[in-house]
């Protein structure tokens, strides 16, 4: 009997896993998975995900191990190592999830189905989560998201029978131009660590989700710290939605304090596991928003006016605005950044230093240990205010920092030069009288530096031309047109008067 390829991509897990399963059924197994050095050079690639990855890959090998068949390494382009893999073995049939990814996995995939029509070899490709391929619109979106997540988990295979394929040993790194972040701290991972978060999170950190996800001090706490499994695959989503709904049904019937909160939390966390398709379905369906913006009435809005000088401040956390600097030094640092101050740094970066989106994207998504990027590049142009369907978040950094840190001790924590700074200062350094900036060794412009724009007149001119560009004739049409085709059903009769000038401003 001719053995089933298994081809594993950001799926790392033997649980829940339907082309394993399915696969088992039809013939004997070879679980395959491909180091892509083309991959790993890409400019959104970094080393913090491959020390996931690889992490996951150490836990899907023991898995498969105690299956019987080991995981099978190979590194190289994907349509070479699958026909060499033919050729060994003579498979005919190759299983894998779909995937959402970037420009490159998209365009590897197609190699791999052209390959794939002309060596007469089926290639079966399943849905993993709640993206529709072929979706033309989202009318009735959201039941089908709910049917697939309500499905029965696939059943790990019993055993698998051995095979004499060789498999590469699993590489330090992928490629030599992606060395090691000595400094760096990202999130562990593989199977074993995916489980261990998803219960602690369900047991006990998830009671303060709904009150602690918004400020950097309590999110790290409060927030799931799900999203790179859910991205590299060491848990699907259903898993994740499935618990999670466990978990609320044993609390239903509980008039406690703590249990209302718990439920409340719960709520709120689901609802964010809708998100988390709902933005991969709008770069499943238009997969040039990773380089184009959704809304073209916005190109030219920004793309002549990028500014290196102040990109590079913003990306080193050197802008001058505490919060601003803490959060990015901090994402750096651990790979990891709650979603309000994730968007304000984008939106900062967008409004206030006026840098077309593409470039920041690229820096975030190597830093987001979790970078997903169907979920990013969405994101990224939610943030930039370029979707022409969301409206313009523009966050006053000062204001952001009194409320989410008023104290000051993330910011003391990552942007230790401020340390002597009082709370009266914290939040604006450069309001310090300059004897007690010379009294403190905190001098403005030397120990720390000067704001590098007026963040309100930056703020005010930034909304003023993209407001412009949206109340245009011709924007308000195509808005409509992406709010049909890509747009949340949720609440589209009350946003459907004010999609192209809706703002949210906090001067």
């Amino acid at each position: 009997m001719r053995p089933q390829v298994v081809w594993f991509k950001r799926d790392l897990r033997v649980q829940d896993h339907r082309p394993l399963a399915r696969a088992v059924e039809q013939g004997p197994v070879i679980p395959l998975y491909v180091i892509e050095p083309g991959l790993w050079a890409e400019p959104d690639s970094a080393w913090r995900h491959w020390s996931f990855v690889r992490a996951c890959l150490v836990t899907l090998d023991r898995d498969l191990t105690r299956l019987g068949q080991p995981l099978v390494l190979r590194k190289g382009d994907a349509v070479e190592v699958l026909d060499d893999l033919r050729r060994e073995t003579g498979f005919r049939a190759l299983w894998s999830h779909e995937e959402t990814g970037n420009r490159w996995t998209y365009e590897r995939d197609l190699r791999v189905a052209a390959w794939a029509r002309e060596q007469s070899v089926i290639w079966t490709e399943l849905p993993q989560n709640g993206v529709i391929r072929g979706l033309r619109n989202r009318d009735g979106w959201s039941a089908h998201w709910e049917r697939r997540m309500s499905e029965t988990l696939s059943a790990s295979p019993g055993s698998l029978a051995p095979s004499a394929v060789r498999s590469e040993p699993l590489p330090r790194e992928p490629v030599d131009t992606l060395q090691p972040e000595p400094s760096v701290q990202p999130q562990t991972g593989g199977r074993d660590q995916a489980v261990r978060t998803l219960s602690g999170f369900l047991e006990t950190r998830g009671i303060g989700y709904q009150r602690g996800m918004s400020s950097p001090l309590t999110a790290w706490e409060s927030c799931s710290h799900l999203s790179p499994h859910l991205a590299w695959g060491s848990l699907s989503l259903r898993e994740v939605v499935q618990a999670t709904r466990e978990r609320s049904a044993g609390l239903k019937d509980d008039p406690c304090v703590e249990a209302r909160v718990w439920r409340r939390s719960l709520r709120a966390f689901e609802e964010r596991l809708h998100w988390h398709c709902h933005f991969m379905q709008k770069l499943e369906s238009r997969p040039l928003i990773e380089f184009r913006n959704l809304m073209s009435a916005c190109d030219g809005l920004r793309e002549s006016e990028f500014d290196p000088v102040r990109f590079q401040a913003w990306s080193r956390g050197e802008t001058g605005f505490p919060l601003v600097d803490a959060c990015m030094r901090s994402l750096r640092a651990t790979g990891w950044l709650n979603f309000r101050m994730r968007a304000m740094l984008t939106a900062f970066a967008a409004y206030h230093l006026w840098l077309h989106w593409r470039e920041p994207a690229l820096h975030l998504a190597r830093l987001f240990t979790d970078y997903e990027p169907g979920i990013h590049y969405n994101q990224i142009q939610m943030q930039s205010g370029t979707t022409g369907i969301n409206a313009l978040r523009i966050y006053n950094p000062v204001k952001q920092s009194l409320e989410q840190d008023t104290e000051g001790h993330f910011i003391r924590r990552w942007v230790p030069e401020l340390g002597p700074v009082p709370n009266g200062f914290i939040h604006e350094p450069w309001q310090m009288p300059i004897p007690l900036q010379q009294s403190l060794g905190v001098r403005i412009g030397q120990d720390y530096p000067a704001p590098i724009v007026d963040h309100l007149a930056s703020a005010r001119a930034a909304r003023q031309r993209v407001i412009a560009v949206r109340r245009q004739p011709e924007s308000k049409v195509e808005s409509r047109t992406i709010q049909k085709t890509m747009g949340s059903r949720r609440g589209a009769r009350r946003r459907r008067s004010t999609v192209s000038t809706q703002t949210e401003l906090e001067f």
